[in-house]
């Protein structure tokens, strides 16, 4: 134990965090009368003395009798990718600001998550990057826990599952379910790849879909990524192994499955419970009794690997536990890590309430697999009360996708030095409660710009900083007496509604309607400003100092109860108002009950005393201008990969520009060197000649279709050529092909055409299509499914760059179009040249010898 605590010292967890809510510590240099003076003023306002700690190890907090006792968890993030803004909303940034929340509210409240280790994509990932699965999770979980930290999410313990507890924990209910007799043996057949020995798990097997219609040659063999399908292993057609390419054979293995049907009735019991009680989210209902209408089935828990828990059973003991298994135990062994006596935590439920915050793909694991397992044990387990879910967040014109890249990263946020309290606000405010919602740079940039800029900071500012006035025009810094304020009409008005917007907000925070909670935080600032409107107090300053007074001691109070009730959403930001207002760093803001505060807010005047000095007003929140958004718009375009590859593709022009000329734009520009030796000389070159070459034929894959805002016959596509931002292009193909055989097509694209505007939507390339001889048909020209994205089509017998842009005025695409027709065996062909990929030619559906345009 002394062991642990030692080790705990040298790794704190996220000391930064330590905000007036959130860590009380002793400050040694307080005086006598500053001790004296908040212990004199704590029967009228908010202050709280300082509280010792005990050293600087975090105290451990076990559940109290007769207390509110709230254990929070947030979904465990997989530990092989760096979490995207998606990940961290859906879990860990809503489970920290109901926790700080519960804190202020004066629960006893732990919040526990780690990094999920285990399982077939460590695996994987390890592969990618030739290395143990051990260095990746090594790896990985620092990445995560340096971007939870720069996000200011205040866990009491942050673990992982690859620990010696976790083993413990998930071997003894695995023990307990064997013998109440709730788990079977059967066989299963499973590809075994020769050359590797070894069972192959699902996303270590990629195949052609089975799915009629879809035949994508890349899908996985846990899903096709194409059309979305659950699939087993051994459904793909033509399999290979992932790591030799090799094909795999199947063969009998036998496994342990956990009989769900047989628990079926105690797990009714609870869900029909604990989903009224719980007031469970209505996605969590929905996806809950999905499963239970479709047919519990038993669910194998054991797995083919060597990275993970070990079956402690002798028939089983060269396999692991599988990761929808072990995974959700995590959240206990995690807590063994925090102490020891953990089952006074997750072995209590008459004391303890369990809230668990996840997206909506892991709803089923939380409300059906996991309460499962520990009933089965007979042991008397804290089973979840309440379960937040959300649905998801996508990204400008698509979705954020880890395995692709796509999107804004932690580690991104981090690096655009927008404050972290603008991060946490734009995510909160846009948190997919209900439906997806969608993450755009301009709604960042109205969102800062229109509320926090000039609704909150301004308030703050006007506030603070009138007060900040000499005394000829203000009030020297110092907090004014204001005697008679609960008969001040418009003060009394304000301190109603304020009373009621907190009274809602409470209400809103404890069903967990986060989004709401802070809409209702921020409208009190939209009061204040409004009051100080009505007020006109510069006026009053000169006119009717006393009423002057009142409002702003009134105002000052608001400034304080912002930063208390806007705390769990932006705790840097309730930081910097409390420097601000010159409290000390370690005063604790609370929204107890007992204390009076919510009573109290309803007489904003009584939050601060009179006599009390404020510190330096300055700005809280910067403008984001468009050129910054525009800015990061660009950088963050298209994936990760995408990006590097678009710098280094960039360095490389420009160092190949630096020696030759370059055509660009339809210009051919000059060489630098002005040299009249023959070797300087432009020469003339099969580029320069009309031909098939100059055309920058690719394969793209639509990856967002809609039709045109103006007009009925086009269509408004989204699609990835392989750069880093997809292109914007119009096609007019309504008449002719269903906008649901567009989304997620790959296509053919001509991407060197001039840039044209077609109703107010400018067009970057064109969709390569076929048509019949009365153009009363038309087909798109189709790649083959696995031939790479932003790879170009070729043409036998003519090699050499492309045109950056065909000039209009040489008539390139003119002269060539005539050419370009499909086969009688529908191949798409300039003259006889079939258009060709990497991986097979280009076709079309059913139109023969058409015109190709």
């Amino acid at each position: 134990m002394i062991h642990k605590q030692f080790l705990k010292k040298l790794n704190p967890v996220l000391p930064f965090l330590q905000t007036p809510s959130l860590i009380i510590s002793i400050n040694p240099s307080l005086t006598l009368s500053v001790t004296k003076f908040y212990y004199s003023t704590l029967s009228k306002t908010l202050i709280k003395p300082p509280m010792a700690a005990a050293g600087d190890r975090k105290s451990i907090k076990l559940p109290i009798p007769g207390k509110r006792n709230i254990l929070i968890t947030s979904a465990l993030p997989y530990v092989n990718n760096v979490p995207h803004l998606g990940n961290i909303i859906g879990c860990v940034l809503s489970a920290d600001v109901f926790a700080r929340y519960c804190r202020l509210r004066g629960y006893n409240a732990i919040y526990v998550c780690g990094t999920d280790e285990y399982g077939t994509a460590t695996e994987t990932k390890a592969l990618e990057e030739n290395c143990t699965p051990k260095e990746i999770c090594d790896k990985y979980h620092a990445i995560h826990k340096e971007v939870y930290k720069w996000f200011n999410i205040k866990f009491d313990e942050f673990g992982r599952t690859s620990t010696p507890q976790q083993t413990e924990v998930c071997q003894s209910i695995f023990s307990k379910l064997m013998e109440n007799k709730w788990l079977s043996e059967n066989t299963m057949q499973q590809l075994y790849c020769d050359t590797c020995k070894r069972f192959l798990a699902d996303r270590l097997v990629e195949g052609t879909c089975p799915t009629q219609g879809c035949n994508y040659d890349s899908a996985r063999g846990d899903q096709c990524e194409k059309c979305g399908k659950l699939l087993n292993p051994t459904e793909l057609v033509d399999p290979k192994c992932k790591v030799c390419q090799n094909t795999p054979h199947i063969r009998d293995t036998n496994h342990l499955f956990l009989e769900l049907p047989l628990l079926k009735d105690k797990l009714v019991e609870y869900i029909n419970s604990m989903s009224v009680a719980g007031s469970w989210t209505q996605n969590a209902i929905q996806a809950t009794n999905a499963w239970l209408k479709e047919g519990l089935r038993q669910r194998c828990i054991t797995r083919d690997l060597k990275w993970g828990v070990p079956v402690p059973h002798e028939k089983f003991k060269d396999k692991v536990f599988y990761v929808w298994f072990d995974a959700p135990i995590g959240y206990v062994s995690i807590t063994s890590c925090y102490t020891s006596e953990w089952e006074k935590w997750w072995k209590n439920p008459e004391n303890v309430e369990l809230y668990q915050f996840m997206g909506k793909d892991n709803v089923p694991f939380h409300t059906v697999m996991f309460p499962s397992t520990l009933l089965g044990t007979g042991e008397n387990w804290t089973l979840m009360k309440t379960i937040s879910v959300t649905e998801y967040l996508n990204y400008e014109a698509g979705k954020f996708s880890k395995s692709k890249g796509i999107g804004v990263f932690g580690n991104d946020a981090k690096d655009t030095n927008i404050p972290v309290e603008v991060w946490r606000y734009y995510l909160l405010t846009n948190r997919p409660e209900v439906s997806d919602t969608l993450f755009t740079w301009a709604d960042l940039q109205a969102k800062l710009n229109t509320e926090l800029l000039n609704n909150l900071g301004n308030f703050i500012n006007r506030v603070l900083s009138f007060i900040a006035k000499d005394h000829a025009s203000g009030y020297g810094f110092i907090i004014p007496d204001a005697p008679g304020a609960e008969s001040h009409l418009l003060a009394k008005k304000l301190g109603d509604k304020v009373g009621n917007f907190v009274e809602q907000y409470i209400e809103a925070m404890e069903k967990v309607k986060l989004k709401q909670g802070l809409k209702l935080a921020m409208s009190i600032s939209g009061e204040g400003n409004a009051y100080l409107q009505e007020t006109q107090f510069w006026k009053l300053y000169k006119e009717d100092k006393a009423s002057c007074s009142i409002v702003m001691k009134t105002a000052a109070g608001l400034v304080y109860l912002l930063a208390c009730l806007l705390e769990p959403f932006m705790p840097s930001f309730s930081v910097e108002v409390l420097k601000q207002l010159n409290m000390l760093p370690d005063a604790q803001i609370s929204l107890i009950d007992e204390h009076g505060d919510i009573d109290r807010s309803k007489r904003p005047w009584e939050f601060l005393p009179a006599g009390h000095k404020i510190g330096t007003p300055v700005p809280l929140f910067k403008e984001l201008s468009d050129k910054d958004v525009e800015f990061f718009r660009t950088k963050f375009a298209g994936s990760q990969a995408d990006r590097i590859v678009k710098a280094e593709a960039e360095a490389k022009q420009i160092s190949e520009q630096l020696k030759k000329a370059t055509v660009s734009d339809g210009n051919v520009k000059k060489e630098r060197s002005k040299k009249s030796s023959s070797e300087n000389k432009p020469k003339v070159t099969a580029e320069q000649e009309i031909s098939i070459s100059r055309l920058d034929i690719r394969v793209g894959l639509i990856t967002k279709v809609q039709k045109h805002p103006d007009a009925d016959s086009l269509y408004v596509e989204e699609i990835d050529v392989g750069e880093g931002q997809p292109r914007t292009v119009v096609s007019g193909l309504v008449k002719y092909i269903p906008i649901e055989e567009m989304q997620n097509r790959k296509v053919c694209v001509l991407c060197n055409l001039k840039p044209a505007t077609m109703r107010g939507i400018k067009s970057h390339a064109m969709v390569l299509a076929v048509s019949n001889d009365d153009h009363t048909k038309v087909e798109l020209v189709d790649p083959p499914q696995s031939a790479p994205v932003g790879e170009r089509v070729t043409f036998s017998g003519f090699e050499g760059n492309p045109d950056d842009v065909l000039n209009p005025k040489k008539k390139v695409w003119e002269t060539i179009q005539p050419d370009l027709q499909t086969s009688k065996e529908l191949i798409a062909c300039y003259k006889d040249l079939p258009f060709s990929t990497s991986v097979g030619v280009c076709k079309v559906k059913s139109i023969s010898v058409g015109s190709i345009r």
